[in-house]
């Protein structure tokens, strides 16, 4: 796709090239895209962009006016940048992750650095090794620190939150300024209790806790929030309980004028949004949308001021809550500039003049404008996947069902470019968690690939997904077997009945949960697939009791007897090993051989009593060096050409 460069606050729009049609390789999907997040300098010299290698993530810094490379740094032993922050006009400070997996949230190391743009005084800030003695200064003990507020008046110092184990759930939260040049900090605030988050005023002074437990009154995994307010003495005051009130209040941040934006739900309820009164606790909605929570906010340029909520039931709906504002003005051109696509600001200088805008939607990974607020002009900077050519993409069409219980729910088709989405061969695909995550309208490069090979490919939100208030997620709880596979089959009849798909083509393919899903779904409504595809998948609930990760703490412990059941029969019964006499369809299985979420034992046991009821699966992977879902390209061009051989065998497009 070619660049674009457009007057925003004109009429005028060019557009110039495209890719030739042609036959896209599966090594064109699998491979990384060129960035993953941005963030322009303040004095809008530099642009910092982080870059997916697959186990590692490397931070690049570009000139911006000809993008042409400053830096790339790249961590030792494998260890990827996670977040980043511009501290100064020349500036940056970044911590160290370790990646799971594509199925799992990475695991932060604790350490910190900070290194000029031009890679310069490069130095670890918090770091966990041997010190020198003019290092002492710097030592954290065993505190973890995130970002609050890198000062934007400030070149020197930040403020971060730093976290430390007290007991054994118990963890304490302090606020400290920190020197981005020698690493020395000093506290200026404490949490009220443990286990909370700490958010500032318009001052940047430390003045709002929101805390929180895991653990209902009858001791089960449950979670519940506690807001504070901190007084200019330093001492703390009770504004609401969740558990007493019925309303759960989490403050969101705030403006630079000195309203308090927060987040409030009801009875488990979607969350609205809007302000809160900081002395009372009284909140004011500005916006709510019954069935679906706030996904996002649309930033100002400023960084603190939300001029937008965005709900995600089907696509992504914006709903501007400053129309007047000036960027919110830029905003509306900009969407109307790019019709049928999702607009959003990553970045902006400190003056707000220059604004780093991203554009993507189901058929377009990604691409990155520059917005120059003098001239209305926006330029053209990077796409995220340019090899991809949108015009070859399929496109996503949301729906929306009533299960057999009388839940609403919705989801998605992915459908072939050039179909007109009847009597398609379908690959039924979960998602993971189950609680919490969630699919969406954007862009996905996987179910891109399953189309690009004639599948269309259906998706749902079932219940337990995030994104539809409390009490919906709540619903998982205990419902794996059932209730989620109710909604699963509902919908993937839903689809049948609508003309969508052949009946008789019916694959089901996820990972994670969705790998537990893939062989419950076809053990609970036999003969309504033709196949089963599991990847890093949950089958056996006494695998996950003892290997897991998940396991090895009391939190983790009380999560999975909730979402298991407490008895050893309600885990017999919901654990697909246990169900194998009823899968009868072709299987093939695949795990990384170093899963610490799902460990491959889960596979191997399946594949096993698979294959003791005469129903050897066609095949199995277990990948060396792959952890929660594979990152290295070529495991995973490994992966797709045997899944896509394995559907093709039995669901193939004629």
């Amino acid at each position: 796709m070619g660049k674009f460069y457009f007057s925003v606050l004109g009429l005028g729009l060019a557009a110039v090239g495209g890719l030739a049609s042609a036959a896209i390789p599966i090594e064109d999907f699998v491979r990384h895209p060129t960035y993953s997040e941005v963030k322009i300098s303040p004095d809008g010299e530099y642009l910092a962009i982080t870059v997916d290698r697959g186990e590692q993530n490397v931070l690049t810094v570009l000139r911006t006016e000809d993008l042409s490379v400053v830096k790339v740094n790249q961590l030792p032993d494998s260890k990827s940048v996670g977040s980043f922050y511009w501290t100064s006009p020349d500036r940056l400070m970044f911590n160290s992750i370790r990646k799971y997996g594509s199925y799992a949230q990475p695991f932060s190391t604790g350490e910190w650095y900070g290194v000029n743009a031009d890679g310069s005084q490069a130095r670890p800030l918090v770091f966990f090794g041997t010190r020198a003695v003019t290092e002492r200064g710097k030592d954290t003990g065993s505190k973890h620190f995130s970002m609050l507020d890198a000062l934007k008046d400030d070149d020197t110092n930040v403020l971060m939150e730093a976290s430390y184990a007290r007991t054994q759930e118990g963890t304490g939260t302090e606020v400290v300024l920190f020197d981005t040049i020698s690493g020395r900090h000093k506290v200026v605030a404490r949490a009220p209790r443990e286990n909370c988050g700490i958010a500032l005023d318009a001052e940047n002074e430390a003045r709002f806790a929101v805390c929180s437990d895991s653990e209902n009154e009858a001791g089960e995994f449950d979670t519940h929030y506690e807001l504070y307010r901190r007084n200019d003495d330093g001492s703390w005051v009770l504004l609401n309980r969740s558990q007493s009130s019925g309303k759960a209040l989490v403050v969101q941040g705030t403006a630079a004028d000195g309203r308090v934006y927060a987040f409030q739900s009801e009875q488990g309820g979607t969350r609205a949004f809007g302000t809160l009164d900081p002395e009372t606790g009284d909140f004011q909605p500005l916006f709510h949308d019954p069935v679906s929570d706030p996904s996002s906010l649309i930033m100002a340029a400023d960084g603190r001021t939300v001029i937008g909520v965005v709900t995600e039931a089907g696509a992504p709906k914006v709903d501007l809550l400053e129309p007047s504002h000036p960027d919110a003005i830029v905003y509306q051109s900009l969407s109307t500039a790019f019709p049928g696509q999702f607009v959003d600001f990553r970045s902006a200088t400190s003056d707000g003049s220059k604004i780093v805008v991203s554009v993507s939607s189901d058929r377009n990974p990604g691409e990155l404008y520059l917005f120059d607020r003098d001239s209305g002009q926006a330029r053209f900077l990077i796409q995220g996947r340019q090899w991809l050519d949108v015009e070859q993409m399929a496109s996503v069409k949301p729906f929306s069902l009533t299960t057999r219980d009388g839940q609403k729910i919705h989801g998605y088709l992915t459908i072939p470019k050039g179909s007109d989405g009847r009597n398609l061969p379908m690959i039924v695909n979960p998602h993971g968690g189950p609680m919490g995550p969630r699919d969406r309208w954007g862009f996905n490069w996987e179910t891109q690939l399953l189309a690009s090979r004639g599948y269309m490919v259906m998706q749902v939100n079932f219940r337990g997904s995030g994104g539809f208030g409390k009490a919906f997620e709540d619903q998982a709880f205990g419902q794996w077997s059932d209730g989620i596979m109710n909604d699963i089959v509902d919908a993937t009849k839903w689809v049948i009945a609508e003309g969508h798909a052949d009946p008789d083509r019916v694959c089901i393919y996820g990972g994670s949960f969705g790998g537990y899903a893939a062989l419950m779904a076809p053990a609970r409504e036999p003969g309504l697939f033709n196949c089963a595809f599991g990847y890093v998948g949950v089958y056996d609930a006494q695998i996950q009791l003892a290997r897991s990760d998940t396991s090895k703490s009391n939190v983790g412990k009380r999560y999975l007897a909730r979402a298991f059941g407490s008895t050893r029969a309600e885990q017999d019964a919901m654990s697909p090993v246990n169900h194998a006499a009823r899968i009868t369809l072709p299987v093939y299985l695949a795990a990384g051989a170093r899963d610490p979420r799902c460990p491959p034992e889960n596979t191997e046991a399946m594949y096993k009593a698979l294959t003791a009821v005469g129903n050897k699966p066609e095949g199995m992977i277990i990948q060396s060096g792959e952890m929660h879902g594979f990152y290295k390209e070529e495991n995973n061009l490994k992966l797709y050409t045997e899944m896509l051989d394995f559907f093709d065998r039995h669901i193939g497009p004629q």
